[in-house]
């Protein structure tokens, strides 16, 4: 005898043995390389600020405020990386580890340089990342 699904308690639902698939950990929708591109755009712009201003207090804050999107930078690149690109994606797309690598490795570059165009050729890797992840969103 089964019991119906209304009587069930949470717990028994959560404990229930279920099947699913997903193409990436969350069943997509929470993945864009968005969230890095932004954090580039704060890394140029703290360069350019830095650059503009001759107020040390300023120029500290805008190398520390840097070094952190920078950071943020490879945090979402790695996420993206690890959690939504699976290897059907590298078939497609055989360049893609490259890419990733040079991408983080420019974030790090980035995090070290008070250049704007260190961080704009930040930009340029994370665009190409993200025509790659929209045309599999397509899909």
């Amino acid at each position: 005898m089964s019991i119906p699904a209304k009587l069930l308690t949470l717990a028994d639902r959560l404990a229930a043995p279920r099947e699913v698939s997903a193409h990436c950990d969350l069943m997509c929708g929470v993945y864009d390389p968005a969230q890095a591109r932004i954090e580039a755009e704060s890394v140029v712009a703290c360069a350019e600020k830095y650059h503009a201003s001759d107020d040390a207090v300023f120029r500290d804050r805008a190398i520390f405020i840097k070094e952190q999107r920078a950071e943020l930078v490879k945090h979402h690149l790695s996420v993206l990386w690890t959690d939504y690109f699976k290897p059907p994606h590298v078939e497609s797309y055989p360049q893609l580890h490259d890419l990733f690598w040079r991408a983080i490795k420019q974030a790090g570059d980035a995090k070290k340089s008070m250049d704007p165009e260190v961080g704009r050729e930040l930009l340029s890797l994370i665009e190409e990342i993200s025509e790659i992840f929209w045309a599999t969103k397509k899909g």
